[in-house]
């Protein structure tokens, strides 16, 4: 197409040749289905979810989490108190955030970074899924806490109402495409379909992904089948 601009954003350029299309057969450009809800996307720095059983071990009998920040999703919190890691040969995360409430299991959630400055070897699991994963040792302020297992790097996923798994054609597990604009911009594939009543529609990514992107408030960002 000689004298287009090579700046002219792919979406753009797509529309056209389809309102080109359209009007060669004379008929008027359907309209696109409109999402239920926006599509908002995070990037999940390293963290850790606890029992309650490890956070009286690390802050002492009876503690409870103090939430600090409000996560999108409901109920979720950045809580106040962070541990101290201790990876293989001492190699040490200070300041590793606990997102609360309490769980039923024990996990570490990394990006291949941090695994590689800890000197970890991490799999890339589903939340929940640490059969067979690396332990740890984590330290409070009232003693220490070590982890047989439960050490990962969660698998990218969407949280989706079942409106929105709706509107995306997926239900629970399905495979879903992340389409992240800008400079720097990307597609990331085996994005995991959570489906739950009680979610809002949100993506995580994880800090390498983030920083691949260059993942800014502004981004323009599109979830496919």
């Amino acid at each position: 197409m000689a004298g287009l601009s090579t700046n002219v954003p792919r979406p753009v350029i797509e529309h056209w040749v389809r309102q080109a299309v359209y009007e060669r057969l004379g008929k008027p450009l359907p309209q696109a289905a409109t999402a239920p809800n926006p599509l908002v996307v995070n990037v999940s720095a390293r963290h850790c979810h606890l029992t309650a059983e490890a956070v009286e071990a690390l802050f002492g009998k009876g503690y409870a989490l103090t939430p600090h920040k409000m996560l999108y999703q409901e109920g979720q919190f950045a809580a106040r108190e962070v541990v101290t890691l201790i990876g293989p040969r001492s190699r040490v995360i200070s300041n590793l955030r606990i997102l609360g409430p309490c769980r039923l299991l024990n996990q570490v959630e990394l990006a291949y970074t941090d695994a590689i400055a800890l000197g970890f070897e991490i799999p890339l699991r589903l939340s929940g899924n640490i059969e067979g994963t690396p332990g740890c040792m984590l330290m409070g302020p009232a003693g220490f806490f070590e982890l047989a297992c439960g050490v990962i790097r969660a698998a990218r996923h969407a949280h989706l109402h079942p409106d929105d798994a709706a509107f995306y054609g997926v239900k629970n597990g399905d495979a879903l495409r992340l389409r992240v604009g800008g400079g720097c911009g990307l597609v990331l594939e085996n994005l995991l379909a959570r489906v739950d009543p009680a979610f809002k529609l949100e993506a995580h990514i994880d800090t390498d992904e983030g920083n691949a992107c260059n993942l800014q408030p502004d981004t323009p960002c599109e979830l496919m089948r």
